[in-house]
């Protein structure tokens, strides 16, 4: 079957995570992705590893359904043949430090004249400004973006989240730019810039945050659960801080992650009650209705985690969802990848590999009809490199072997 992206060539220049998540989409998506690595290799195949001398699950799991050629663009004849690769390439993805495919002299004017319908996508910590020669590193983007300000319980520190907003939530952000792009050639001809900051990603992602800051200008957030307000939007632990007040309540046996998230809904506060052994509730008007239960929302989830506490997680949830409620287990990590509802998605899949064996990773969260992804591993560092430099480019076996010997490949 054809894949969305078939008869693309994404020219992938990207290392370490923010920039291998967005080229890796594409490569589910069915792009021919080249992922361009210096003779050395992405950092990533060497961080973190769990075994000796094989590429991290770090490195794995960013950069599976890819192709692997190596080239040391800093030399005369490595530039020749990046520019040789521009020109067959639709897509140009990169997250070097700010200016540093401009200092080896591929300004987008010179990748653009060389490729006219090239789309040229870079990733940086920050936009232009004040910020723009700062490092960036995921929880940086998290400070930066509004995400840490506003996670948390508010007697404790600001808090970093789990979730890779900084660098896999740029990468996404970046997947939109590349096929707008993409789409937008097919009516000019032409290709054109796709920029994306990774502080503008977290805020982006962050945005009800401000949403709420400026609704503090006319008086204290009333679907949070903090006493008190200030003029900045405080962190508020579990809640949703929507308009359907939610909490993580506590199951038995107690361990880190025996807690489901429950919603109270306004047609739902009869069944808390009843499952709480407090049916009374329902038609006390002191908490019968939301607004009367909104100044008092930390005791109404201590009720319902007075008879949560008793039962395991999962049968809180079946007689919760039983009687319609929203609400979900907090799954930890050792569950999600033992999930078989999510392997039998395919969104947790095993990926066999030449060197270390079998792997877990996540495949593609995105379904398309008529376009499934097949999840493949990543490639071994070079893998290509007789493929695209001999195969597609030209080059003998004699003039490869010259370019490995000479450092260029």
């Amino acid at each position: 079957m054809n894949k969305a992206l078939d008869g693309v060539r994404v020219l992938d220049m990207t290392h370490v995570q923010s920039g291998p998540s967005a080229t890796q989409i594409l490569a589910w998506l069915g792009a021919d992705v080249l992922k361009l690595e210096a003779p050395s290799g992405d950092i990533t195949r060497r961080q973190l590893r769990d075994l000796p001398d094989v590429d991290s699950l770090y490195f794995t799991m960013l950069n599976g359904n890819k192709r692997s050629i190596t080239l040391n663009t800093k030399s005369e004849e490595g530039k020749r043949l990046f520019l040789d690769l521009v020109e067959r390439s639709d897509v140009l993805v990169e997250n070097f430090a700010p200016g540093a495919l401009d200092r080896m002299g591929f300004t987008w004017e010179a990748l653009q004249e060389a490729n006219p319908g090239l789309v040229y996508a870079s990733i940086k910590g920050f936009g232009p400004g004040a910020y723009a020669d700062f490092k960036a590193y995921e929880v940086i983007a998290q400070a930066m973006g509004g995400s840490m300000s506003t996670t948390g319980f508010d007697s404790g520190p600001p808090l970093a989240t789990g979730a890779q907003i900084g660098d896999s939530g740029t990468g996404m952000h970046t997947v939109a730019g590349i096929l707008a792009a993409l789409y937008q050639r097919t009516s000019t001809g032409r290709g054109q810039r796709v920029e994306v900051a990774m502080q503008d990603a977290v805020l982006n992602l962050c945005r009800v945050k401000l949403r709420d800051q400026q609704r503090l200008g006319h008086g204290p957030l009333k679907e949070y659960p903090n006493s008190e307000f200030g003029d900045e939007v405080p962190r508020s632990g579990n809640a949703s801080g929507g308009g359907q007040p939610g909490w993580a309540v506590r199951t038995a046996p107690g361990g880190p992650n025996d807690y489901v998230y429950v919603i109270i809904q306004p047609q739902g506060w009869a069944h808390l009650a009843e499952l709480a052994g407090r049916p009374e509730l329902a038609e006390d008007p002191e908490w019968a209705t939301p607004e009367a239960r909104l100044d008092k929302l930390d005791k109404a989830f201590g009720i319902i985690e007075e008879w949560s506490s008793g039962l395991p997680k999962w049968e809180v949830l079946d007689k919760l969802t039983e009687r319609g409620i929203p609400c979900g287990p907090i799954l930890s990590t050792k569950e999600i990848i033992e999930d078989p509802t999510l392997r039998s998605n395919g969104i947790v899949t095993d990926v066999e590999h030449p060197e270390r064996g079998g792997y877990t990773t996540v495949g593609l969260p995105i379904r398309l009809s008529d376009s499934p992804a097949d999840v493949a591993r990543s490639p071994l560092l070079g893998e290509h490199n007789a493929d695209v430099y001999g195969g597609e480019l030209g080059l003998s076996e004699e003039e490869i072997a010259d370019l490995a010997s000479n450092g260029v490949i």
